[in-house]
């Protein structure tokens, strides 16, 4: 199984990006897909998370402002990050868990907001 995330790059304050993960391989029975980040000098951290039937979840922070999604004929996710904050940058990591509770981490894509 492997995931490659995608759409990180450089954005000025109050723009958006979309953040895209393909995962591809053998992968049954996904449970739940969802992104997590990581600052500088920070801990990994839940962003959006999205169970296999849909229902969707967030951190305080990005409430209102990130929509995560996902094509689960593809088993590709997305993250919609709207009027993005410098605080907002980091590497973020997409991440799938198999029912079998297996888990599986993309690579990493960098988003940078710029004051």
């Amino acid at each position: 199984v492997q995931l490659q995330a995608y759409g990180g790059g450089l954005v000025q304050t109050g723009g958006f990006l979309r953040l895209s993960c393909d995962a591809s391989g053998v992968i049954f029975s996904i449970d739940r897909m969802g992104w997590y980040r990581q600052a500088p000098g920070e801990q990994r951290e839940l962003v959006a998370s999205i169970t296999r039937s849909g229902n969707a979840n967030y951190a305080d922070s990005v409430k209102g402002r990130f929509t995560i999604s996902r094509d689960k004929f593809k088993n590709t996710q997305y993250l919609q990050m709207n009027s993005l904050k410098p605080e907002d940058t980091a590497v973020y990591y997409c991440v799938i868990v198999l029912r079998s509770l297996d888990t599986y981490w993309g690579q990493g894509t960098l988003v940078t907001v710029s004051s």
